[in-house]
């Protein structure tokens, strides 16, 4: 099976490449670098040619409102667009647990955006939603950092380890289209604040975490559950908080 991993370099994206190849698929690493742009076009008709599967891992260079809006919507017509034109059999997109919740958010809505233009293009697909990943508690805590205090909200927080978002991705590019959308997470709930306070004290960040109910997530305000999967039929990953912290201690 011949599979284009759109975003194929970056933390997800090696990952998934790396599975697929283990199981014998054609895989092109896709993204600016290997020649394959999809805001330009690109290298884009050339790819898909006697494509099967298209994995969109692509992410936005920029946060900034307009910047980000004008990424999702031209990446997702020029890739659709190339996916149509060569009988591309199956669309999975990675989007994120919660999008439709947190429209207040510039980055929640153009992922949402991304995710209504798979929808209607007519090519099958499955949208698999993430809940936020283990590897960016640091960048969360530095975020909300002022002095020697971060100030994070209690609202419910389900993070999962990169390693299981890739599996996930790699196992929805060989099932046949769901044409819906799926959940994944990690196995242990319980606050970003409380997360956030061991994050910090099993690193020896001499940090303190003040703890809100503002609900704030990337500069707007989200609903308490936002951040968790709705209902219970998410896949879980297998990597706990602990184990992934282990591994990270050990590479470093």
């Amino acid at each position: 099976m011949k599979i284009v991993v759109i975003g194929g370099t970056g933390l997800i994206g090696t990952k998934v490449v790396n599975q697929l190849r283990q199981q014998g698929h054609e895989v092109i690493a896709a993204s600016p670098n290997t020649g394959i742009n999809t805001i330009t076009g690109e290298g884009l008709a050339e790819a898909m040619k006697n494509t099967d599967v298209v994995v969109d891992l692509s992410n936005s260079p920029s946060f900034e409102e307009k910047a980000v809006m004008e990424f999702f919507e031209t990446s997702g017509r020029n890739l659709l667009g190339a996916e149509i034109n060569a009988g591309v059999k199956h669309h999975v997109a990675l989007s994120i647990v919660g999008v439709d919740q947190m429209q207040n958010v510039a980055y929640m809505r153009a992922k949402k955006v991304q995710e209504d233009l798979i929808k209607r293009s007519g090519v099958p697909y499955t949208i698999v939603r993430s809940t936020q990943f283990l590897e960016f508690l640091a960048g969360l805590a530095n975020q909300a950092t002022e002095g020697n205090v971060v100030n994070v909200s209690d609202v419910q927080f389900q993070p999962i380890a990169s390693d299981n978002v890739a599996a996930f991705v790699a196992e929805a590019a060989l099932m046949t289209p769901a044409n819906s959308t799926i959940e994944i997470a990690g196995p242990e709930r319980s606050t970003l604040s409380a997360f956030i306070t061991r994050f910090l004290k099993d690193t020896n960040d001499p940090r303190t975490v003040a703890e809100n109910n503002f609900n704030q997530y990337y500069g707007g305000t989200i609903p308490p559950a936002a951040l968790v999967p709705a209902g219970n039929q998410a896949k879980l990953g297998a990597l706990s908080y602990e184990k992934w912290l282990a591994a990270q201690t050990q590479k470093a």
